[in-house]
């Protein structure tokens, strides 16, 4: 089998891969989406060369390489302005589920076996021929996300694959296929590792899978395994499938995260991010209506806060939906403070310029300035 996308025929991957010789190859996510059509978007390579060959090739070639994990054997090799994250071939010495100890290898099997699944132990050459040494084509044919030899020890290995294992199942996985039964297993009985791992790597982790076209699934087998509970107290999986029913604009994790109902206090969110889920929960309690909504916070939130409204109490959204949205998104407000001076100041005139705002608003933006200053 053979491998034949855009990205591998750049020419900045073909010289970095010719400049490293027979001993390196495309590996990992770029070989598994191109064999399932699914866009290529990070080139990884992996090679026998040691670190400080692979930069003293490169350089050599007028490449430029950068240490970017030079301590795990990873160096960035920039060419034709495409990145190459190469790294040498490694195995695992020691692991203590967050952290590991490796040595390198000039054998690919051996690397092979330290990666988590068998779909993504699999390397192209610069021909584009595929080199699987674990028999991992079958399950990426399957769509079938399965641990790499015993799933209980590569979860003992670093615990995050936990998470990614249901990660992966959303994104590639059969969605008519259940989870892989001794990998399913072996999550539920590792899942108190998770408290071990960092909240930035559960964060990331849950929003990549929040962002898949349908997590639903995979997050109601988190649910029922307890990894749900262990990485997001409190939350409940039965929602998020009628949330993702009803949604008409694309995926987004934050909209999927606040359905979720869970304590998300412990996670690292962005600035942006946790304001954002907040107000979509607090509109989630409210009733404040679409159109007011959109005046407020955006025809965005407004839209996010009437789909979780509706997944709330499993009905359709508003069938004026789109029209008071596009209505408030537009409407200005036509009086302003200047409007009420001099006869009002500080507080009373905030207070009285907010009244107004408020009649304008539920009499859904036709009051004109006049009526509302008379």
């Amino acid at each position: 089998m053979r491998v034949s996308g855009d990205w591998l025929a750049h020419g900045g991957t073909q010289q970095v891969l010719a400049v490293l010789g027979p001993v390196a190859f495309a590996v990992g996510g770029c070989v598994r989406n191109d064999l399932i059509g699914v866009p290529v978007a990070d080139i990884d390579m992996a090679t026998a060369h040691l670190p400080d060959q692979v930069i003293a090739l490169a350089e050599a070639a007028g490449l430029r390489a950068v240490p970017t994990g030079i301590e795990h054997g990873t160096v960035t090799v920039i060419a034709q302005g495409r990145p190459h994250e190469v790294t040498t071939f490694r195995r695992d010495v020691e692991t203590d589920g967050r952290h590991a100890l490796v040595r390198f290898s000039t054998d690919m099997l051996d690397d092979a076996r330290r990666r988590d699944f068998t779909m993504n132990a699999l390397y192209a050459d610069a021909g584009g021929v595929v080199h699987d040494p674990l028999c991992g084509l079958p399950d990426l044919i399957a769509r079938r996300v399965r641990f790499i030899d015993d799933a209980a020890a590569r979860i003992a290995e670093d615990h995050l694959r936990i998470l990614r294992f249901f990660r992966f199942h959303a994104w590639y996985g059969d969605p008519d296929r259940g989870l892989d039964a001794e990998g399913l297993a072996a999550c539920a009985a590792g899942v108190g590792g998770i408290a071990r791992l960092s909240a930035e790597r559960v964060t990331t982790e849950l929003l990549k899978l929040l962002t898949a076209p349908d997590p639903a699934p995979a997050v109601a087998a988190m649910a029922q395994s307890g990894v749900l509970a262990a990485a997001l107290p409190g939350a409940g999986a039965r929602l998020l499938a009628v949330l993702v029913h009803l949604e008409t604009a694309p995926p987004d994790p934050i909209r999927r995260l606040a359905i979720l109902g869970a304590d998300t206090g412990a996670l690292r969110l962005s600035r942006k991010d946790a304001a954002r889920l907040d107000l979509l929960r607090d509109g989630m309690a409210k009733a404040t209506p679409p159109h007011e909504l959109a005046y407020r916070h955006g025809a965005v939130a407004a839209r996010d806060i009437a789909l979780l409204r509706a997944a709330l109490f499993e009905v359709p959204p508003p069938a004026r939906l789109e029209a008071d949205i596009a209505l408030g998104a537009a409407a200005r407000l036509p009086v302003s403070a200047a409007d009420l001076m001099p006869g009002l100041q500080g507080a009373a005139l905030g207070k009285r310029l907010k009244a107004l705002e408020q009649r304008w608003i539920d009499g859904r933006f036709t009051p004109s300035r006049d009526d509302l200053l008379n």
